[in-house]
């Protein structure tokens, strides 16, 4: 099971490793515009999740809102310190 620090680091050697198969650094190749903009489109959907569906949907849209916040991390070069100190 992946964790937050975990995942984090993963996507960092996926955006390190540039690999062009790699939906992360698709994404990445994209631009803060259009991350932010999955940003936006999964936190709705946690919403919608978390009013009308299960436990389990509002999990999968959260964890999916999580990895997409880390890739604009990695984009904007934040460290997890940086979010932490916010906290």
């Amino acid at each position: 099971m992946k964790n937050f620090e975990s995942l984090f680091a993963e996507l960092q050697a996926k955006a390190a490793a540039g690999n062009p198969d790699s939906g992360t650094v698709k994404e990445l190749q994209k631009g803060t515009h259009f991350i932010c903009k999955k940003i936006v489109e999964e936190a709705a959907e946690v919403m919608l999740a978390a009013e009308a569906q299960t436990r389990d949907d509002a999990a999968l849209e959260i964890s999916q809102l999580l990895y997409h916040l880390q890739v604009l991390m990695i984009d904007r070069g934040l460290s997890l310190e940086d979010v932490y100190r916010k906290l």
